[in-house]
C-alpha cells in the first residue's frame, strides 16, 4: 500500500508521450487511457508538468487544440506554483525541517559533504569538488542521509510491532512518500529527509504498519497510533506542506 500526498493510490500511468513546452517552462505529458471518456487537463504541483489525458480514439492534434484552448488556465496554474529551488551556490533548503544554506567549497582533497553550524547563522551544507557535479553530489548525499534516518525509524517501529521489513529502498519519486510491497520491501522518497524528523518517522511507522495490514482499515490505523500516537499532526503536515518539498533538487539541465 502507499501514501499518495493526501490522495489514495493510483494505478500505473498509461503510455505517455512527453515534450517540453519552452514558452511556459513546463513538461507536457500526453496520456492515452482506455478508461478516459473525454479529454482532461491538469497541472502536477510536484513535477511542474502539464498532463493531458485523452481517450484512445483521440489523436494528438485534438490534444494540441484542447491544450491551446486552455493555455491561459495552464499559465495561471503554473504561475501559482512556488518557485523551484535548484541546488546551487547560496540556495536555501531545508534539512530535517531546519533551513540550511548551500556552499560550494571547491575543495578537491575530499568528496565528503559536511554541515557547518556557524554561531549566530543558519547551518551551511559544505559541498566539495567541482561545481558542475555539486548538485548531483548533494542529491546522493541526501539519499544516504534519508536512508540512515529511515533505517533507524523502521527498525524501532518494526520492533514495537514484532515485525520485520525485508529491505528498505530510497527512491526519487513524486507520487508517493512511502510504499510497502507484498513481499515486505519498504520504499521511501528521499525528500522525507528535508521534512521535520517527526514527519519522516510517521511515514516509516505508516509503512511498517502495512507489513501487518495491507489496507487503510481501522486495524491498520490502530497499529499506526500504537507506535506513533501523534500521527495526525504529521499526516496533516504532509498534506499541507509536503508538496513544497518537491521544489528542491538539481536544475532540470542536470540529470541525476
Amino acid at each position: 500500500m502507499s501514501i499518495m500526498n493526501g490522495r489514495g493510490a493510483i494505478e500505473p500511468p498509461p503510455k505517455t508521450r512527453s515534450v517540453h513546452l519552452e514558452d511556459i517552462g513546463a513538461q507536457l505529458e500526453v496520456r492515452r487511457h482506455p478508461g478516459a471518456r473525454r479529454l482532461t487537463l491538469r497541472v502536477s504541483r510536484t513535477r511542474r508538468a502539464v498532463i493531458v489525458t485523452l481517450p484512445l480514439q483521440c489523436d494528438l492534434d485534438e490534444a494540441g487544440t484542447f491544450l491551446n484552448r486552455h493555455i491561459d488556465w495552464v499559465r495561471a496554474r503554473l504561475d501559482s506554483l512556488p518557485n523551484q529551488v535548484p541546488f546551487e551556490e547560496g540556495a536555501a533548503m531545508p534539512l530535517r525541517g531546519e533551513p540550511h544554506m548551500i556552499a560550494f567549497t571547491g575543495c578537491t582533497r575530499t568528496r565528503l559533504i559536511t554541515v557547518d553550524r556557524p554561531k549566530g547563522k543558519r547551518p551551511h551544507i559544505l559541498v566539495p569538488g567541482a561545481k558542475e557535479f555539486a548538485a548531483n553530489r548533494i542529491v546522493r548525499w541526501l539519499f544516504d542521509e534519508a536512508r540512515r534516518d529511515l533505517e533507524v525509524s523502521v527498525t524501532r517501529h518494526a520492533r514495537l510491532l514484532s515485525l520485520k521489513a525485508k529491505n528498505i529502498v530510497v527512491r526519487d519519486q513524486t507520487s508517493r512518500w512511502g510504499s510497502c510491497s507484498t513481499t515486505g520491501a519498504l520504499s521511501f522518497s528521499w525528500r522525507l529527509v528535508l521534512a521535520p524528523p517527526f514527519v519522516l518517522d510517521y511515514v516509516a511507522a505508516h509503512e511498517v504498519a502495512h507489513l501487518a495490514e495491507m489496507n487503510h482499515g481501522p486495524r491498520f490505523w490502530a497499529l499506526v497510533k500504537k507506535i506513533r500516537p501523534d500521527f495526525e499532526t504529521a499526516k496533516q503536515w504532509l498534506q499541507m506542506l509536503g508538496p513544497d518539498l518537491h521544489r528542491y533538487g538539481p536544475s532540470r539541465s542536470r540529470a541525476h
